[in-house]
């Protein structure tokens, strides 16, 4: 079976190395937000913040991505109580050893200055650059900046999402929001993108890009797809939050098949079975073992 390719050069990210040819990082999300979509609060507290990426590192996580604010509209958090939220997260994963690569889930660039400061290897930037400091603070660090296609400021009420061809648009955005990066000194080798399925899309939308998503694979960067328990994947099978998990799981590996190299997902265990299989399915990986009809059969 023929598979896009991402990109066939090794990577370092963090401590680690990452050749997407041949492989797909799983990245846990982690929210230290009293308000995320998923987990309502759930890992707001420090220790329970800490505690879940550490878990995620057990269960075969590469990743973790630790947010401080959520896209969704909602009150302003002042950058100082970002800052708070998340640079503890960052230093306490990064002095525990667990050998994962961290990122912060920030559209500020004084966010993703003190992440840094704290030891983040990637910057997940929701908004694609939108604040214009943003590529400069990544120009003058060793650390990837995740750029996603979205619409506007975060946080805020917005219009019914309208595209003429969302996938074309999107292609657009992101290609412009690379030449942007890279004008301000961001290394080529150091971007990452994503589509930001849902992020001012609807459900027909969402599902366009996942369809064609090899269509965006074609820039030629590592793709990352953030899918787990979005709202398309309830309306598309009709199931509230807490009973996604099957459907997060389907539409993670239909954007693996596509070329996607990077998830970001909340069920971690199952997520890293799912993306293992997926690789072994694509030939970019051997299974662990070999038993089941290998040997002859004995005459009894």
């Amino acid at each position: 079976m023929s598979t896009p390719t991402a990109a066939k050069t090794v990577r370092r990210i963090g401590a680690r190395d990452f050749d997407f040819a041949r492989q797909v990082a799983v990245m846990a999300v982690v929210n230290r937000t009293p308000d995320s979509f998923h987990d309502r609060g759930a890992t707001f507290a420090l220790d329970r913040a800490v505690g879940s990426a550490l878990r995620a590192a057990e269960r075969g996580a590469d990743w973790v991505d630790i947010g401080g604010v959520p896209f969704g509209r909602g009150p302003a958090v002042s950058v100082q109580e970002e800052i708070d939220r998340v640079v503890p997260v960052v230093e306490a994963i990064t002095a525990s050893g667990a050998g994962v690569v961290v990122s912060v889930d920030t559209n500020d660039a004084d966010v993703a200055a003190a992440a840094i400061a704290a030891g983040a290897a990637v910057i997940n930037d929701t908004s694609g650059l939108g604040d214009t400091r943003m590529a400069g603070v990544i120009a003058n660090s060793e650390a990837h900046v995740v750029i996603t296609h979205s619409v506007g400021p975060p946080r805020v009420e917005k219009p019914a999402a309208r595209y003429d061809d969302v996938v074309a648009e999107v292609r657009s955005f992101l290609l412009e929001r690379i030449e942007r990066a890279e004008a301000g000194g961001v290394l080529r080798e150091r971007i990452i993108v994503d589509p930001g399925h849902d992020l001012d899309k609807n459900t027909l939308h969402s599902l366009e890009l996942t369809r064609r998503l090899d269509e965006l694979v074609d820039i030629g960067l590592p793709l990352l797809v953030a899918v787990s328990n979005k709202d398309f994947i309830g309306e598309s099978i009709d199931r509230p939050q807490g009973e996604r998990l099957s459907g997060s799981l389907a539409a993670m590996t239909a954007c693996i098949l596509k070329g996607a190299r990077i998830v970001r997902m909340h069920d971690i265990a199952e997520a890293v079975d799912a993306a293992r299989m997926a690789e072994a399915i694509l030939g970019m990986r051997q299974p662990v073992r070999l038993e089941h009809n290998t040997h002859p059969t004995r005459n009894v």
